[in-house]
């Protein structure tokens, strides 16, 4: 079974936001990682791009496949995680902990958009 947190937000595509104030952490699920396998390389955004919901802002590939990863929401690129630039397989350890981006939310009404662990985890049918 995958690791859910509650108090997250989800996105079909699998990639959560974990909200703290005006900004949002954003990564890949551990649903997301556990289907891709050892995750060799994180493609992220510079400091200061914009990100919108519902598009590519970076790509993570393992070796079994390489996945886009879709902004759950929009917003201004704070910092890059760049613990995974040395070490992408942090996301395969803990997908949570490793967040990818952390971005300056641009409008929060977006969130009600996305789901919450409950219904992230019927999706994923656990």
């Amino acid at each position: 079974m995958s690791k859910i947190i509650d108090g997250l937000y989800y996105s079909e595509s699998h990639e959560y936001v974990k909200v703290e104030g005006d900004f949002g952490f954003i990564g890949i699920t551990d649903y997301a990682q556990h289907e891709l396998g050892n995750v060799v390389y994180v493609d992220m955004p510079e400091v200061d791009d914009e990100v919108t919901a519902g598009e590519d802002f970076g790509a993570v590939e393992s070796v079994k496949a390489a996945s886009d990863l879709m902004s759950p929401v929009s917003g201004t690129v704070v910092e890059v995680n760049e613990a995974l630039e040395d070490e992408p397989g942090l996301i395969n350890k803990d997908a949570f902990e490793n967040w990818i981006i952390k971005v300056e939310l641009s409008d929060k009404s977006e969130l009600d958009n996305l789901m919450d662990a409950a219904a992230y985890k019927d999706m994923i049918g656990e």
